[in-house]
């Protein structure tokens, strides 16, 4: 546990593949140091561009001088069980660089959209030097509202002209999203789209505002803004 505390990438890659595989992990975690890293969980429907966002909030992560940890977890074939794997592709800048750790995992018949062995694996993350810990999950819907028990900031990613995203907010998503992103902006219907999440949070809020940041991740724009509103939401 030694060798995660200070940072060796090599060792905490074969502690998250024992994971992964089952193994036992108890005698690593039997005394953590207490460090609060926060977890920012990134969901949403497919093709709702969560990768791109998520691999340009990497970018100001960096740019701020922090180090930051990515968990991209996959769908996986219930045939084949392997997984996509396609997330880490989109992020081929960040994948050598010494102050990001990107980690895809597949589902692997998970219902939800975390694998289950998710916990311990956020467990060892905050146990190595990482400013904040960044989780994409696959999809969106009534089983992927469980990332909102692991993450401190839970990001929802939407497009217009999408009916799932009208489906959503009768999801359960409204209480449970922190942020609320309209990414491809420069679609038609984006601002009556935007216009529309706000409502429905306001006809569910209870307490403190949520924020809606629109977005187009390919350009980086509204990037800066999501990634302070994270910022201060964590």
């Amino acid at each position: 546990m030694e060798d995660i505390w200070q940072g060796d990438i090599r060792a905490l890659s074969r502690a998250i593949s024992l994971v992964a595989n089952d193994g036992d992990i108890s005698a690593l975690l039997a005394d953590p140091l207490p460090i609060n890293i926060p977890v920012v969980g990134i969901t949403g429907p497919p093709g709702a561009g969560k990768s791109t966002l998520t691999n340009k909030l990497i970018g100001q992560y960096v740019q701020a001088g922090e180090k930051v940890a990515v968990l991209c977890v996959d769908p996986s074939s219930p045939y084949t069980q392997g997984a996509l794997l396609g997330d880490r592709i989109r992020m081929t800048d960040w994948y050598n660089h010494p102050s990001v750790f990107i980690r895809s995992l597949a589902t692997r018949g998970t219902l939800g959209g975390l694998p289950q062995k998710a916990k311990e694996i956020i467990a060892l993350l905050k146990q190595a030097p990482f400013d904040t810990i960044i989780i994409e999950t696959v999809g969106v819907g009534q089983n992927e509202i469980e990332i909102a028990s692991l993450a401190d900031v839970t990001v929802i990613v939407m497009v217009p002209e999408s009916g799932d995203d009208i489906q959503l907010m009768k999801a359960g998503l409204m209480e449970t999203g922190d942020i609320f992103v309209v990414n491809k902006c420069d679609r038609p219907g984006a601002d009556l789209f935007a216009k529309d999440i706000r409502e429905a949070l306001h006809t569910s809020a209870k307490g403190k505002e949520k924020r809606v940041v629109k977005t187009i991740a390919t350009t980086n724009m509204g990037v800066g803004e999501l990634f302070n509103a994270i910022r201060e939401e964590s």
